[in-house]
């Protein structure tokens, strides 16, 4: 194959939807395309194309015109235009019931064009190659998601987990010259149960806690001899790769309480039987069990620290960011409970009944491992200015029990040690008002906290009239939905004009976009005002959005799609924090393209479009721009 061949090859196979065609019909694709140059100002698709063609951009701009000349899109590097192909294909559709687009180059263009005919074989002899045209951007966004998903209908654990994903630290190795003493002395300090000795990057042998008591310490040997005396030789690994469970049963076969991991000829850690423990420990049911037993902040403290690890584990077992959010949420309200549990422990009953709230993330349901905190107190009417001295005693506690516990204090002091969000339930239903009746910027910025909340400790059902009246408030009150319309639109998807992702330049994150504030806040800030227009109780944005979508506010469809970019969005958001969680970095939003495959960051670019259709809109329902 000469020189050109190989380089469109090489193109094909990092662009969607080529990159999933087999490698044999990879190899031959390249004879079938005819490369084209089109200077600048050239009309597209060119007119001297005898034949209909599919065209992939390889260099250059393309504008792309409706039938009334309306500008509607743009082509740039690695984009497909199929329209003229598949115009006339029964199975397939496009979102909306556009006549085919015509163009023209607004930059030198050089493309790739392969005729209809070709087009037809590849799409009959390849069905998941196929699958990418057939249909509309909604049933790619399904199918990427059923993708994502399809392993955390198995029983998860071990069967899903890879003895890579359970190995928590870096192998641990010294040299089998060194001595006994030597050798205790690093196990010591690195808190390890267990020593690899490696000679010429060779694993050689492995001393335990075990050999140490029963081939040094109950013999009498010295321990300034070469500690390679009293280690095990035969020594047992399993392959990065294999499942968790083939690991467990490797040990409990050989009947060794330590196993290390390699990946080829790199040694990649150890697992030990503590691992094992660890790992099932860290499932919620564990953890929340834990919690309630716990009898001091210190104790939730060491408990807290396994939250991480449980959004580690459930990315590696399938599971969806909508998976994690539900765990991790559920044990945060276990904490939060139990901290209030234990300050009316110390300080008493409390002298009139209240309601502990969370808001943003935590109400939602969503949270990540360790997100800050957002919480209010409501206090029954009945209480008396003496009263709130109990009260600050008690939000101080469960605020600062939350902040040692990795929940950090909310950077915009949204939190029940707040005075202002310590108030009786009159004060918090003239807030409301004010913020639905006469909405300002304060207003606005305070919508994303307090139009989510949800009560977690409310005996006496104080929070249920209060939120029946912020629903009947905000209820067809349009020019509240107009500004909270508005405020949605203020977080873009982070997709430029050409289809590429617009960057961050400079500083800590350069070459990344904050897929949470630019991916999954502007979903969120959606379905707020679906369900606010519409007066609907859920708090959560995926119930939000099915509530919505049986009502005025939101088609069945769009209900649909938001749904399947909010989970396919947020999914890669958990499962990029889990990578830097797994590395032991801190995790962040903060997310590279180049961390995503071709096809991965095709379907993200399918859910940025979605949501900035949906944006438009909305904008356009309630004239938004007026209140912007």
């Amino acid at each position: 194959m000469d020189v050109e061949l190989i380089e469109i090859q090489e193109f094909l196979a990092k662009h969607p939807p080529f990159e999933q065609l087999p490698e044999e019909a990879l190899e031959q694709l390249p004879r079938q395309f005819v490369v084209r140059y089109l200077k600048r100002g050239s009309r597209f698709p060119p007119s001297d194309d005898q034949a209909a063609h599919l065209y992939i951009l390889r260099r250059g701009a393309i504008e792309l015109r409706d039938a009334e000349g309306e500008l509607v899109s743009k082509l740039a590097e690695g984009d497909l235009f199929s329209d003229v192909c598949l115009s006339g294909d029964s199975t397939s559709s496009s979102d909306h019931d556009k006549p085919s687009l015509t163009g023209e180059t607004v930059e030198d263009s050089l493309l790739y064009s392969m005729t209809c005919a070709h087009f037809e074989q590849l799409r009959s002899a390849h069905p998941e190659f196929a699958d990418y045209f057939d249909g509309s951007t909604t049933k790619r966004l399904r199918k990427a998601l059923d993708a994502f998903t399809e392993s955390s209908a198995t029983t998860g654990g071990l069967m899903t987990v890879s003895a890579r994903d359970l190995v928590r630290r870096e192998p641990i190795m010294a040299s089998p010259h060194i001595s006994i003493r030597e050798a205790a002395n690093l196990m010591s300090v690195e808190r390890a149960s267990a020593l690899l000795l490696t000679e010429d990057e060779q694993l050689s042998g492995i001393i335990t806690d075990r050999d140490l008591r029963n081939r040094c310490v109950a013999t009498g040997l010295s321990t300034e001899q070469p500690v390679s005396e009293i280690m095990t030789v035969a020594i047992s690994t399993i392959d990065a790769d294999a499942l968790g469970f083939e690991a467990l049963l490797q040990m409990t076969r050989l009947n060794v309480h330590h196993l290390p991991v390699v990946d080829g000829k790199q040694l990649l850690g150890m697992l030990s039987t503590s691992d094992f423990t660890r790992y099932q420990s860290t499932s919620g049911v564990y953890i929340v069990g834990d919690i309630h037993k716990a009898d001091s902040v210190a104790a939730l403290e060491a408990i807290s620290a396994k939250v991480p690890d449980l959004q580690v584990q459930l990315i590696s077992s399938g599971a969806t960011g909508g998976h994690v959010g539900q765990a991790v949420s559920a044990v945060t309200d276990a904490i939060t409970k139990r901290l209030l549990e234990l300050a009316e422990a110390e300080l008493g009953p409390p002298p009139v009944p209240y309601a502990w709230l969370v808001g943003g993330s935590q109400a939602r349901r969503e949270q990540s491992s360790h997100s800050d905190q957002d919480n209010a107190l409501l206090i029954a009417d009945g209480m008396s200015k003496d009263d709130d001295h109990y009260f600050r005693q008690l939000a101080e506690r469960v605020n600062d029990g939350l902040n040692a516990c990795g929940y950090i204090y909310c950077p915009g002091d949204v939190m029940a040690k707040t005075a202002n969000w310590r108030q009786p339930l009159a004060t918090w239903q003239q807030y409301f008002e004010h913020w639905i009746k006469r909405p300002d910027p304060k207003a606005l910025m305070l919508a994303s906290v307090f139009f989510d909340l949800r009560a977690l400790h409310d005996p006496a059902g104080l929070f249920d009239g209060l939120h029946e009246q912020v629903l009947e408030l905000s209820r067809d009150n349009r020019i509240f939905i107009a500004y909270m319309a508005a405020n949605a639109l203020k977080h873009r998807p982070p997709l430029g004009f050409f289809r590429n992702f617009v960057l961050i330049h400079g500083g800590d994150h350069d070459r990344t976009f904050d897929i949470k504030h630019r991916g999954t806040v502007p979903i969120i800030d959606l379905a707020r005002v679906y369900a606010l227009s519409s007066g609907l109780a859920p708090i959560n944005t995926v119930e939000r959005l099915e509530a919505a979508a049986e009502t005025a506010a939101l088609t069945h469809d769009g209900g649909a799609n938001l749904i399947d970019a909010f989970e396919l969005i947020n999914t890669l958001r958990i499962r990029h924090q889990a990578n830097q969680l797994r590395n032991g970095e801190k995790a962040d939003n903060f997310l590279a393209p180049e961390q995503l495959s071709p096809l991965e960051r095709g379907h993200l670019k399918d859910a940025f479009l979605l949501i900035d259709r949906m944006q438009e809109t909305l904008g356009q329902r309630y004239q938004a721009g007026r209140f912007g």
